[in-house]
């Protein structure tokens, strides 16, 4: 995949733009997005909406109850967005059920989605690639595609996570959308640490869950190092 050089990026990518990212779960927008984030927070303005209140990932847990989890992952998220140059006043928490958003009423979610980028102000839109096997994902981008029906004259864009971790034929996958790869640059400890404060997620905060999520060894790694991808939503 050739990489643009940053004077050729479009300036919704150097943080000219406002811009919404759509976080099917607390931890996506960081490693999607985060280096975008930073640049936006530092520049025209970023809000990210969490769809999902991230309660499922440890159900075996008796101290983590999905509701004390709800709220510690609510935390985690209010801190990676810190690091990433912005506040709690970025973030918009639907908190719907986690791994359930299949059974969400898609006409509500999606007003709320409109009315809340509608008052941000933005008209750029990042939503988890349909290519992402997890559900949640999948809804999140069935909803962005509601909306974009809704609203033409905003622009979506793709951001792969799981599909870049677990499909081996990732990069002919998404060829076909004429990805841009968008180096971190200077922001590589920043996405790091926005990464980092999802410490529920990495095995650091909930141990009485042995079969519980952890993000697998090499993914952080992936995400940091690596560029980030996106491309205009098809």
């Amino acid at each position: 995949m050739n990489i643009a050089p940053s004077a050729l990026l479009p300036d919704v990518f150097q943080g000219q733009e406002r811009l919404v990212v759509l976080a099917p779960h607390p931890d996506d927008e960081s490693l999607g997005c985060g280096a975008l984030l930073a640049r936006a927070f530092a520049g025209a303005g970023a809000h990210v909406i969490c769809l999902t209140d991230g309660s499922a990932s440890h159900p075996g847990s008796a101290f983590w109850t999905p509701t004390r989890l709800a709220a510690k992952r609510q935390a985690e998220m209010v801190e990676a967005i810190e690091c990433l140059g912005g506040s709690a006043r970025d973030l918009t928490w639907l908190g719907l059920t986690d791994s359930r958003l299949y059974q969400a009423d898609a006409a509500a979610v999606v007003a709320r989605l409109e009315q809340v980028i509608q008052g941000w102000g933005a008209r750029h839109i990042f939503v988890p690639a349909a290519e992402d096997h997890h559900e949640d994902h999948q809804a999140t981008a069935r909803f962005a595609g509601q909306l974009r029906t809704r609203r033409p004259d905003w622009m979506f864009y793709s951001y792969p996570v799981w599909c870049r971790w677990d499909d081996p034929d990732f990069r002919q996958t998404i060829v076909r959308h004429s990805p841009v790869s968008v180096p971190p640059g200077g922001l590589r400890d920043r996405k790091r640490a926005a990464i980092d404060a999802h410490r529920s997620q990495t095995g650091q905060i909930v141990t009485d869950d042995p079969s519980g999520f952890t993000l697998p060894p090499g993914f952080i790694e992936k995400f940091v190092t690596e560029d980030e991808i996106f491309w205009r939503m098809p």
